[in-house]
């Protein structure tokens, strides 16, 4: 039985330290007294995001294309679609009321996570409901939905044959070349307001944003980055990251943007950036993005609104039932954005007439690959090749540093770290000590010391010679299951050291195993993201202090291993401790290009270094060992 008494420890760890975070930043937003106060709290603020969501790509021909018109009971909608990168294929449908008379205000819609895209049922209908009350609506599809497939022409999905899966594949390789994914949506967002603001219909200073769920992040994220919207009403989104994290609720890699926690910043401090411009919260009362996070947030930006002399510009609508854009929730945006865009007459109630999936698709192959649109992993393909051959080769004696800015590494104390001894265990008829490792603040890393010739377990006393395994998962499974791990120092005293959220500390997975790509783990991963933090290199950091432990208690010479997950983590602990004389690694990644060769790689998010591969790749780390690394076996990208 593998032993796991620590599986919330991680997130108990963020836990502190987001509450920590939002400590300091209550006592600032408590000292913003004035107008010129929040400005200036509101440029830190854009600053902070700007870093996050960027770099921002060059502006491209949008190439914008109609195709059909549909008319209806008081609007038409035209099927659209434009560039928003090189040859990269954004589809939409654009919602004209009839009989306009001058400029008219005009809605920006994002869609949430529905496959169909701006087919889906919910979305269409705040689009219709819209339109039927005198606003021009651009509804387009966000990446992996509606016509925007980039898997199509995959025969084997693999991890990302479910669509927020797919979404986190994606964001996963867009870590490697140093881009994040909430950037891709958001520029898209960006240029499909271009496309709304080209049409002559649209009054420039009356443009909303809105949309729910994952559409409601796209409608805060965007609004956050764009200063032509005028009014926005995010829906079943805004909550605080606190809540999201204490209630252990992953969110897709669109919805973690670098760095923002470690700036300071909660997730309402993003509506603070167009303040005071009219926005309206909506959420649900029994949503999992739970409505005390929505209040709060509601609370902080109505505050923040009244430095302005702008409160009653804030509104918050609380509907009656589950996550999703319900009809409560559709009519009251309705009229929130009537009442801010100065329009007369009564809002328009009415239950939308809805289109099928085809009757709105745009393009006659529905689907933009099969139109002939790059598909996002070709793009990342071909920026990793780039990155490839831009690279300069890094010298011996400039290793360690280049690791450590990748692996963004804290700095090591001069102390070693204090442990603990909770009780031995026997496994495969041997018995094993255990030392529970202080590695940082309220991590502990359970190092596994094999014993022989009756060596007693209630010490810890380090040869000066040693050999330290580290596993793909757990030092448990290995030992029992592992024969690479059973043959090291086979007939003497082996460690193992099982690093946060592995082994002893792997989080529980009630919905799926540890390698799903929305699980525990990968949510770790994203909170590490949105500290600005590696969370690989905070294992790796596990094992730097670990080795430092072992070396204040007699070892002089450090044999590593490591296998799998734990092959990767040797490979870059290994070459930051001058103790380590010799390393060796079974079923290690070749590469880390070959994770953006393949469309969709197994191994998880919280393996993928960010920008990892604008330093160096894995072959060239293996190079600089020399004769003191020896690789056993390999394994592709599909872990295999």
């Amino acid at each position: 039985m593998e032993k796991n008494g620590y599986g919330h420890m991680v997130l108990d760890y963020y836990v502190e330290r987001l509450r920590a975070m939002r400590a300091e930043r209550h006592e600032r937003l408590s000292k913003l007294k004035t107008k010129e106060d929040a400005i200036a709290y509101q440029q830190y603020v854009r600053g902070v995001v700007d870093k996050a969501f960027g770099p921002w790509p060059e502006r491209v021909p949008l190439d914008i294309q109609y195709t059909e018109t549909l008319q209806r009971d008081g609007y038409r909608i035209e099927k659209v679609s434009f560039n928003s990168r090189p040859n990269f294929r954004v589809t939409g449908n654009l919602y004209i009321p009839d009989g306009l008379k001058g400029k008219a205000p005009a809605v920006l819609g994002a869609c949430g996570h529905g496959i169909e895209g701006k087919a889906t049922d919910t979305y269409q209908s705040f689009s219709v409901r819209l339109a039927k009350n005198g606003f021009v609506v651009l509804l387009y599809d966000p990446i992996q939905q509606g016509e925007r497939d980039q898997y199509v022409n995959l025969e084997n999905r693999g991890v990302g044959k479910g669509l927020c899966d797919a979404h986190n594949v994606m964001g996963k390789q867009l870590e490697l070349l140093g881009e994040n994914f909430c950037g891709w949506r958001v520029w898209d967002g960006r240029c499909a307001l271009d496309v709304l603001l080209s049409r002559p219909e649209v009054d420039p200073n009356r443009v909303g944003m809105t949309g729910n769920s994952g559409g409601g992040t796209l409608s805060e994220w965007i609004w956050a980055n764009e200063p032509r919207l005028t009014m926005c009403a995010p829906s079943c989104h805004v909550t605080s990251f606190l809540t999201n994290l204490e209630n252990e609720l992953p969110t897709d890699a669109e919805q973690c943007p670098p760095g923002v926690i470690g700036g300071g910043l909660e997730m309402v401090d993003l509506m603070f950036a167009q303040a005071p411009k009219p926005v309206m919260l909506l959420g649900q009362r029994y949503d999992f993005f739970e409505r005390r996070g929505l209040k709060e947030a509601y609370a902080d930006l109505k505050a923040f609104y009244k430095l302005f002399g702008a409160e009653d510009k804030v509104e918050l609508f609380i509907g009656p039932t589950q996550h999703g854009y319900s009809k409560h929730n559709q009519d009251a945006m309705v009229g929130f954005f009537r009442r801010v865009s100065g329009m007369n007459g009564e809002q328009v109630f009415m239950d939308p007439v809805l289109e099928t999936q085809e009757a709105l698709a745009v393009l006659p192959e529905k689907n933009v690959v099969k139109a002939g649109s790059t598909p996002i992993q070709d793009i990342i393909r071909e920026k990793a090749v780039a990155l490839a051959a831009a690279r300069k080769p890094i010298a011996a004696n400039e290793w360690k540093n280049v690791l450590g800015n990748v692996l963004q590494l804290p700095e090591l104390p001069v102390e070693p770290p204090h442990f603990r001894i909770p009780r031995a265990l026997k496994v495969a008829g041997k018995t094993w000590a255990r030392y529970a490792v202080e590695t940082e603040g309220s991590i502990r890393a359970i190092m596994r010391k094999r014993m022989v010739n009756g060596g007693l377990a209630n010490s810890l006393d380090v040869e000066e010679e040693v050999w330290l395994y580290l596993p793909h998962t757990s030092v448990e499974l290995d030992s029992n299951e592992s024969d690479f791990m059973k043959g090291i120092n086979a007939d003497g005293v082996l460690y193992a050291l099982d690093v946060r959220g592995l082994g002893e500390s792997m989080p529980e997975e009630p919905y799926g195993g540890f390698f799903q790509s929305y699980g525990m783990d990968y949510m770790m991963h994203c909170f590490g993201l949105m500290f600005g933090e590696s969370y690989l290199g905070r294992r790796v950091f596990d094992v730097l202090r670990t080795m430092q432990l072992l070396k204040s208690e007699g070892a002089t010479k450090i044999h590593l291993s490591g296998r799998g997950q734990g092959a990767i983590i040797a490979a870059f602990a290994g070459m930051l401790d001058d103790a380590v004389v010799d390393v060796t690694l079974a079923d290690a990644p070749k590469s880390f290009q070959e994770w953006t060769d393949y469309a969709v790689p197994s191994w998880p998010s919280a393996m993928m270094p960010w920008a990892v591969l604008k330093s160096f790749d894995l072959p060239d780390l293996y190079k600089a060992y020399g004769d003191r690394l020896t690789i056993v076996s390999n394994w592709n990208a599909q872990m295999q």
